[in-house]
């Protein structure tokens, strides 16, 4: 039997996961979490063999807690779910320690094979993401702006140009308001912009928000 943990911020979604483990009798959901607290005491307390985290949960980011959690739970292997394109997370979350990638578009049967490939100590990719990290290792091409970031610059950058204010995202992040302007301006360096509405046109042209 494999044990399942479903971390998702939306109980439909967490809902309609239950129900595709549920039609495989090999398959066990150990528990569900909100929010990454919630997450992290859940993991101490029940057994954990997969787990499926959201890449947007709430308060300080999927890509945070999997950091987390690959240090307090390094041999947990972690399948990222994600409503974002492989190209703009995928790397990202594999670098960060997930074993897995994959968009809720998914069909519910591929999810079940990745969480079993998981199980059996491999990894999990899409056929054209597989084929994308084969590229980038022969073919050295012009890399977008923003992956010249670090992964704090890059969820900084998300939050700015989402509108929120430096404070706003300090109190997100649980960082001071200069920290977060010192982040802000590498994120400008990096890119070599100027200001905030330049970095908002940057982002929704590249389709970095949904």
């Amino acid at each position: 039997m494999i044990n399942v943990v479903i971390a998702d911020d939306h109980a439909i979604v967490r809902r309609g996961l239950r129900q595709v483990l549920s039609e495989e009798s090999d398959l066990k959901v150990a528990g569900e979490a909100e929010d990454g607290p919630a997450l992290l005491k859940l993991l101490d307390k029940v057994q954990c063999d997969v787990l499926v985290l959201d890449i947007n949960m709430p308060g300080r980011g999927g890509l945070d807690i999997l950091k987390e959690i690959k240090q307090s739970h390094p041999r947990l292997p972690v399948l990222i779910l994600s409503v974002h394109p492989e190209d703009q997370y995928a790397v990202r979350t594999l670098r960060a320690g997930a074993a897995g990638y994959m968009t809720k578009e998914s069909a519910p049967e591929e999810l079940v094979r990745a969480i079993r490939k998981l199980r059996r100590g491999g990894k999990y990719v899409s056929a054209s993401l597989a084929e994308r990290l084969v590229m980038q290792l022969d073919i050295d091409y012009d890399k977008p702006l923003h992956a010249r970031l670090s992964d704090r610059e890059f969820q900084i950058l998300r939050l700015i140009a989402s509108g929120r204010t430096l404070s706003e995202i300090a109190d997100q992040l649980s960082l001071s308001p200069k920290t977060v302007s010192t982040y802000r301006a590498r994120v400008l360096e990096k890119m070599g912009m100027e200001n905030n509405a330049q970095l908002t046109h940057y982002v929704i042209e590249q389709g970095l928000v949904s």
